[in-house]
């Protein structure tokens, strides 16, 4: 039997009406994210944007996530080769960083899609199509591969429409420290004003169809988007979670 592209769990659920609750993968190391998929999470970010993280110590986590949670990694920006180079690599969904236009989104498509629909570059033997061995893999990858935008500046959210109106765009996601910094409160993430503008923004996203998702890591307010019907919710971070569980022990003994 000749093998196409794995089954990708986390797309198939997206618009299912069932919140994926994920969590952000920070540390740049193996173990970390070894632990964190073994902690039951839909998915996890596997970020290099803010992180140190090479292409090897992400190929490095993938490999620890495996298959126990989704691995989503989110690449520095929008650079096509640096997308072909973590899906080669074995990503099945990327995470764009700052997308501020309908161009940006469909050039964004175009980079996660093999020609004659996209522009992705075309490799054989890599660790995606399990060194060659998935030889159907280059003719079903792209309906395994799901594409998640971040919408979070005023510019993004001016061009929202014109993003949600791209084909191939499968999930839209609301970052909220940009967002709130670029609405003119820095740092200030719930401020009622920024909250105001998320709800809408989930609201338009949903009702064109596509999924939602955003990073809230105050718990309750948390649930709120869940109940809210939030595809994909992320909701906390690594490293700050380690924090928080040392400086909570330490202060046991204070």
């Amino acid at each position: 039997m000749t093998l196409g592209a794995r089954e990708n769990a986390f797309k198939a659920r997206l618009n299912t009406g069932e919140t994926q609750i994920g969590l952000w993968v920070t540390m740049g190391a193996a173990t970390p994210a070894e632990i964190a998929a073994g902690a039951g999470y839909d998915w996890l970010v596997v970020d290099t944007e803010h992180t140190s993280n090479t292409l090897t110590e992400t190929v490095d986590q993938l490999r620890a996530i495996g298959t126990a949670a989704h691995a989503v990694v989110r690449p520095e920006d929008d650079d096509r080769a640096g997308i072909k180079r973590l899906l080669d690599s074995g990503a099945q969904t990327v995470l764009i960083p700052m997308i501020e236009s309908g161009a940006q989104a469909q050039a964004a498509v175009d980079s996660v899609r093999y020609p004659p629909k996209g522009a992705r570059g075309v490799a054989g033997v890599v660790r995606a199509s399990d060194y060659g061995a998935r030889a159907d893999y280059m003719a079903t990858a792209d309906a395994q591969t799901c594409l998640l935008l971040q919408v979070e500046s005023r510019a993004g959210l001016d061009a929202l429409d014109d993003i949600l109106a791209v084909e191939g765009v499968d999930g839209v996601f609301i970052g909220p420290a940009d967002l709130s910094a670029s609405l003119g409160y820095p740092g200030q993430t719930t401020a009622p004003e920024v909250l105001a503008v998320i709800d809408d923004t989930i609201a338009r996203i949903k009702a064109a169809g596509v999924a939602a998702g955003i990073l809230i890591t105050d718990p309750a307010l948390a649930k709120t988007y869940q109940a809210k019907g939030v595809d994909f919710l992320a909701v906390g971070i690594d490293a700050a979670l380690l924090r928080q569980s040392l400086v909570s022990l330490r202060d046991q003994f204070r």
